[in-house]
């Protein structure tokens, strides 16, 4: 069973990939999406920096359609990541949707034909609702881009699932996703869903808050009814999944900690110089009850929260490596789970 961790193309998150063990990185396929306050130049260069060898990365530029990161003269966004990361010999498989226009499914065709990696079709439960997934709708999508459906992975992204109820509705709309499609033979299938607040603001101060990873219980609740075929996991790693806002100010210092089925938020209040609450965060962190037997040796962002919690660091980071431990600490507990439990 592989993890697809659906990850925001930013510089964190890069680094939680780049600095991922290679137990970690045998079992993750990962999804960036490019951010539409970023530069497609810097997705790029993050993904050429960070990206382990050997790894495919699925890169979906759908937040940037309607931007002016689309230019007629050098191609869309599509196009223009996948001209770079192959002169720079990063692998990328193109993710689409059945509502792509003629002119974004040509620059997935494209791309595929340029990567030889297939490519990965990333469908909603709206599609059921709108007839979408229909067989002729995907023999005209097959026909476009001029592949096999063996050639594609199929990604059926729950969306957002933040309640016990909530994810029951999501359960069976997923159910009846995977009832119109699973028949076709694709490369893989995967069923995603996310669960992690949109933001931290509603968080206490000073100490963990547990939030139940309804992701994960929906995957569960999916493959015990469906028996047909293996389902991979996504989920949004320790964010939303629905694109950020543009970030304004430091955010206070806080950890998206995954632990079993919940993640434990620590959010701190700033009250010293610069970031140094962030010392203290991970000192009460290391000395709970959520810190792994196994420590340090956990992921490369369990080894930088030490060092944080016994000040051998001479400062203590910011947003984007609180991002990245988080995120690397995530993608060792996620791996763990699935292998050792057949559950994340």
């Amino acid at each position: 069973m592989t993890y697809v961790p659906i990850l925001k193309g930013k510089k964190g998150e890069f680094l939680a990939l780049k600095h991922a063990s290679a137990e970690v990185q045998s079992q993750i396929r990962p999804v960036m999406e490019i951010v539409p306050d970023s530069e497609v130049a810097t997705f790029c260069t993050h993904a050429v920096d960070s990206t382990p060898d050997g790894m495919v990365l699925s890169v979906d530029c759908s937040a940037l359609s309607g931007t002016n990161a689309s230019r007629v003269d050098i191609g869309g966004p599509m196009m223009r990541v996948g001209e770079s990361l192959g002169q720079r010999q990063v692998a990328m498989c193109p993710v689409f949707r059945i509502t792509d226009t003629q002119k974004m499914l040509a620059e997935v065709a494209a791309v595929m034909n340029l990567h030889e990696q297939g490519g990965c079709l990333r469908a909603s439960s709206l599609d059921v609702s709108q007839g979408l997934l229909e067989g002729e709708h995907i023999r005209n999508l097959l026909r476009v881009l001029r592949v096999d459906p063996e050639e594609i992975d199929l990604l059926i992204d729950a969306g957002p699932v933040q309640s016990e109820d909530s994810r029951h509705v999501r359960v069976g709309e997923v159910t009846e996703s995977l009832e119109r499609l699973a028949p076709w033979p694709w490369r893989r299938i995967c069923v995603a869903a996310g669960a992690f607040p949109f933001n931290l603001s509603g968080f206490p101060r000073g100490r963990a808050t547990p939030v139940k990873r309804e992701d994960a219980l929906l995957w569960a609740d999916v493959t015990d009814k469906w028996q047909t075929r293996r389902l991979d996991f996504a989920d949004f790693g320790v964010t939303h999944p629905r694109m950020p806002a543009q970030s304004r100010g430091a955010p206070h210092p806080n950890m998206r900690y995954t632990s079993d089925i919940n993640w434990q938020v620590f959010v701190y209040a700033k009250r010293r110089r610069g970031n140094d609450d962030f010392f203290v965060l991970s000192r009460d962190l290391v000395d709970s009850p959520y810190w792994p037997s196994s420590g340090a040796r956990t992921s490369w962002g369990d080894a930088r929260l030490l060092e944080c919690a016994e000040r051998e660091r001479p400062r203590a980071g910011g947003g984007t490596e609180w991002r990245a431990w988080a995120t690397s600490h995530h993608l060792a507990a996620v791996t763990s789970r699935l292998t050792i439990l057949g559950r994340p």
